[in-house]
């Protein structure tokens, strides 16, 4: 089996957990995601009697808002979670899973065979912050693509 390296950026999925979707594990593929990001906040501290420099020091750290984008569903779990949430404020935090995936190459045929997790990023207590579609423009010929943006209160990397 031959494995990509560096891997592919395209190939992954998003599996959301929780008691919401009638606590079954609900699988989403979707076209984009954004947000996986992390920074160290600081704030900067001024010694008397130091005119030199000012001490930068770690305060905390901040996520960025987690964008999932796909095309259109008309039937989805997550999309009824989402809108509970920002049309009834009925707001239920889940944990989801980001997973990079890689393709195992079978020599047969040189086909992907199967597909098996390279990286997986746990999302704990993420909530819908905002749901929306893409422009209809009558004048292109593109798919409606909705984006769902999640806050979430961190993610760490599974081993």
């Amino acid at each position: 089996m031959e494995y990509t390296y560096p891997p592919v950026s395209f190939f992954f999925d998003v599996i959301f957990q929780g008691e919401s979707l009638n606590n079954q594990s609900v699988e989403t593929r979707f076209q984009s995601v954004t947000g996986l990001n992390v920074d160290m906040q600081t704030e900067t501290l001024k010694e008397g009697g130091e005119n030199r420099f000012e001490h930068t020091l770690p305060v905390r750290t901040k996520y960025s808002p987690l964008v999932l984008k796909r095309g259109l569903v008309k039937d989805s779990k997550m999309v009824d979670w989402c809108m509970d949430a920002i049309l009834n404020f009925d707001i239920r935090p889940m944990n989801l899973l980001v997973r990079l995936l890689h393709a195992q190459v079978s020599s047969v045929n040189n086909s992907a065979a199967s597909s098996q997790p390279l990286v997986t990023w746990k999302v704990i207590n993420a909530w819908p912050k905002k749901w929306s579609v893409s422009e209809f423009n009558a004048e292109q010929n593109s798919i409606a693509i909705e984006s769902l943006e999640l806050n979430y209160s961190y993610f760490e990397p599974l081993k």
